[in-house]
């Protein structure tokens, strides 16, 4: 039997608002002035008509439709097209006005607090503990754990959920790369169990991974939104949302909520594995106090 053949390539992104703002700085003189006012009028320039949209800039029709076509575009239908659907995307970035410098101070302090506290409160809303005391059962009796991100945030928790395991005795691995998931979860067995973390669920090469691991035995805990494909195949999936709130210069809040999802998880681990796991800590503590900071009001290795 032939060889399965392998996933086509995902094809390049046609980013039109990127092409729009490299023809407003160096295209041709008409050329500039269409491609500023479509990034300044995305609304009209996506829905009005040719000759509007020329009567509008004092240009042509005929000057309009070689400036879609100069952008890539195969006439104004497709550039419209184009447009639409990425203001649909990331119109917030597109004419975003920064805050005065008088307002700037307050926003700040005030957007990434409250945003990070609703966060951790979404976390506590949102926890299963029943599917949380399985989880920790699941990670208590393995002989080895496997973390899997992919992207910014879902990378963090994986590396963080090494970093709170290892303590509690357990052998395990942080792995964010897609191709060494699949190498990992391939040498995978009934004593392995794999936490994977995906914001979107989707993540193709992190569910191949956890496919494989799952045929080889390993059980999967996955912490991901409601109804996504990695909830789905999951052994338990703890489910949080990672809403946006618009605010597009602050960092997502939602990695705090999921960061308290990942301490509730590993607190409920070093609850099931019991007193055995307190030599461990004893001896990080020992060896930072002895060696690193003779302070033993720090945390354990943090």
């Amino acid at each position: 039997m032939s060889a399965p053949p392998p996933d086509k390539p995902a094809p390049i992104a046609f980013d039109l608002i990127a092409r729009l703002r490299a023809m407003a700085e160096d295209g041709p003189r008409t050329a500039r002035h269409l491609a500023a006012f479509a990034l300044e009028n995305p609304h009209f320039a996506s829905t009005a008509a040719i000759a509007e949209i020329a009567g509008r800039t004092g240009t042509s029709e005929p000057s309009v439709t070689r400036f879609a076509r100069a952008l890539g575009c195969t006439g104004m239908a497709d550039f419209k097209l184009r447009l639409a659907q990425a203001m649909a995307v990331g119109g917030l970035y597109v004419n975003a006005a920064p805050p005065s410098p008088e307002e700037r101070e307050t926003l700040v302090l005030h957007a990434v607090c409250d945003a990070a506290q609703a966060a951790v409160e979404r976390a506590r809303r949102l926890a299963d503990m029943a599917a949380m005391s399985r989880a920790a059962s699941i990670l208590a009796q393995s002989r080895r754990v496997l973390c899997f991100g992919s992207g910014g945030t879902s990378s963090l928790l994986a590396m963080e959920m090494q970093n709170r395991l290892f303590r509690l005795g357990l052998d395990v691995r942080a792995e964010t790369d897609g191709h060494m998931q699949a190498m990992l979860a391939s040498v995978a067995d009934r004593r392995t169990s794999v936490i994977a973390f995906s914001v979107s669920g989707r993540n193709r090469p992190l569910l191949r991974a956890n496919a494989i691991a799952r045929d080889y035995g390993a059980q999967i805990i996955a912490v991901t939104a409601h109804g996504t494909p990695l909830a789905e195949a999951c052994d338990v999936a703890l489910e949080y949302a990672f809403p946006e709130d618009g605010n597009i210069y602050k960092p997502s809040s939602g990695r705090f909520g999921l960061l308290a999802t990942a301490d509730i998880l590993a607190m409920a681990t070093a609850q099931t594995i019991g007193p055995s796991m307190l030599e461990g800590i004893r001896r990080i503590k020992q060896t930072l106090n002895t060696h690193l900071a003779a302070d033993p009001n720090l945390p354990v290795g943090d």
